[in-house]
């Protein structure tokens, strides 16, 4: 998050796909199906560094612990 003294960072498409690890077309459809916010500035489009960090956070997918059932492989033949 930027200090409150230093003004917002605004990436191109090219620098959204690179930050995303995608081509360029994925963040183009970001923006057309408006699933992330965008400035438009004449005929070019610039995404917030603020926005794109929000966008990673809202949809990051934590990772799940295993769950252990109650029973071992060993109790499982003999519960059959």
């Amino acid at each position: 998050m930027p200090s409150p003294s230093a003004p917002e960072r605004y990436l191109t498409v090219a620098e959204v796909a690179e930050i995303l690890g995608t081509t360029e077309r994925f963040p183009r459809r970001l923006i057309a199906e408006r699933r992330i916010a965008f400035v438009k500035v004449g005929k070019h489009v610039r995404i917030a560094r603020t926005v794109l960090d929000a966008y990673i956070e809202a949809n990051t997918v934590p990772s799940v612990t295993p769950r252990r059932s109650g029973l071992r492989r060993a109790d499982l033949r003999r519960a059959a």
